[in-house]
């Protein structure tokens, strides 16, 4: 297969034994990767139309059915979305947009098309989509993986166990896969081509149109989707908040953390233009870039190899065998208050520390990182099982993060819960899994501070200062 600069052959797989056909377009079946820039699934797709002479036409499946999603996930998207659109446009790309179950829609598009790029993802729904569409296509299914910065299955042909095994793999690998994309502009416009589509840029117009979950509000007055805000917070982050990282990263009331990880989990930023930015970054102290693409590269791709990997990464059953064993030895202790979900949900426990998280998420749409661990933690040890503590905290997180429903939140929901850690000294509840303490986040940080950040926040007073 012929590639452009800086697509690796590892990133590139048929996912189908289709002879290449006849057809009017090459189609790109954009889902995972909704970004213009550096991406390597569209610089395929474009290469591609370029050697056979065809024009290229974009394809984006928006159903009303994803599962979990909500009105808060679907409007930072389509923000994303009508951006990516409006760019592809302004380089003569038809982007076709439909309301229709994705890989349906793929697949009518695909009919008459010669061959179809697809990028990747990692989830059950998006393999089984992907896979759909391979089964079916009259055409060849070339997937394109653009959201890690190292292959999946190149960086490990197994789960691993934590990101002590995996960084090793992935560091060797690093000076060949953090290269830029030559990127390249296609040859013939498809702007006139007679596709039925949704008008993409009108993000307004396409979310009122959506049959979705709008109990939960949108978080736009924190965060608001696109290529271009996520490059500005980059940007900004690095200019004014990099050099405290390594040293504040885990105080969330200093605000040094990028909050990238939204446009991240829609694909909005490629993480390969993230990491060189940084890497390139002129700032006095090293340790914090080092900090940071640790988070970004190692911790982030540990994550999508625990979910590739994994059949049960969304359910109680993913944790490793120590930990289930200890949790359910401890099953019955029942030292502390119980609380049902609604309660968690409502933020209304006796801890105005676990209470001040849960409204930081419910408000803004995110939860710092550090605050996040403290949350799942005691909604293991304030319910009345694991299995149940362990849903709640998942249904939760991908209800109002906006960055839920993604490899990062199962990953980080199951280490609460012991996955990719180590066994701890035996406590009540917890057994041996590790646990977090109320005195713990008072030694670290003022934590009262941060409470009266988020009622701040709340109550419309405070905005973050990205």
């Amino acid at each position: 297969m012929s590639q452009t600069p800086g697509i690796q052959k590892e990133r590139i797989s048929l996912l189908n034994s289709s002879p290449l056909a006849t057809g009017g377009y090459v189609l790109y079946w954009m889902q995972a990767s909704q970004r213009a820039g550096q991406n390597h699934a569209l610089e395929y797709a474009i290469l591609k139309a370029n050697d056979l002479s065809l024009p290229l036409v974009v394809f984006f499946g928006v159903t009303d059915r994803f599962p979990e999603a909500n009105l808060r996930h679907y409007a930072f998207m389509l923000q994303g979305i009508a951006e990516t659109a409006q760019r592809l446009r302004d380089w003569g790309i038809l982007f076709v947009l439909r309301k229709t179950s994705p890989e349906k829609g793929a697949l009518e598009l695909a009919g008459q098309a010669s061959l179809v790029v697809v990028d990747r993802g990692y989830l059950r729904i998006q393999k089984t989509w992907r896979r759909f569409l391979a089964e079916r296509a009259p055409c060849p299914v070339i997937q394109v993986e653009s959201d890690v910065i190292v292959p999946v299955e190149t960086a490990s042909k197994k789960e691993e166990y934590a990101a002590a095994t995996l960084r090793p793999k992935i560091s060797r690998l690093l000076p060949y896969f953090l290269r830029p994309i030559e990127e390249i502009l296609p040859k013939r416009i498809s702007l006139g081509m007679d596709l039925e589509t949704m008008d993409a840029t009108d993000a307004e117009g396409v979310l009122e149109g959506l049959e979705i979950d709008r109990s939960v509000q949108r978080a736009d007055r924190f965060f608001t989707g696109g290529e271009s805000e996520a490059q500005r917070r980059l940007a900004d982050f690095i200019a004014t908040r990099l050099k405290d990282y390594a040293e504040a990263r885990n105080d969330p009331t200093r605000s040094v953390c990028s909050d990238l990880s939204p446009y991240l989990h829609f694909g909005q930023i490629s993480p390969l233009e993230v990491a060189l930015s940084v890497l390139r970054a002129e700032v006095p102290e090293r340790h914090s870039i080092d900090v940071f693409i640790e988070e970004l590269i190692v911790r982030r791709e540990l994550a999508m190899n625990f979910v590739h990997f994994s059949p049960d990464y969304d359910s109680f059953a993913c944790l490793p065998i120590w930990a289930r064993d200890t949790l359910d030895k401890h099953r019955s202790d029942g030292a502390g208050p119980r609380y049902l979900r609604e309660t968690f949900e409502k933020a209304a426990t006796h801890d105005p520390y676990w209470n001040a998280a849960q409204k930081e998420m419910l408000v803004t749409g995110k939860m710092h990182g550090y605050m996040r661990m403290y949350w799942g933690k005691k909604i293991l040890e304030w319910s009345r099982t694991p299995d149940e503590a362990y849903e709640t905290a998942l249904i939760l997180n991908n209800r109002y993060e906006l960055d839920g429903r993604d490899p990062n939140g199962f990953a980080g929901v199951a280490w609460c819960f012991g996955k990719h850690d180590r066994p701890w000294p035996e406590r009540p509840v917890f057994g041996t899994v590790r646990s977090m303490a109320a005195s713990g986040l008072r030694k670290k940080f003022s934590i009262d501070t941060y409470v009266r950040l988020v009622e701040d926040m709340a109550t419309g007073e405070k905005r973050p200062s990205t």
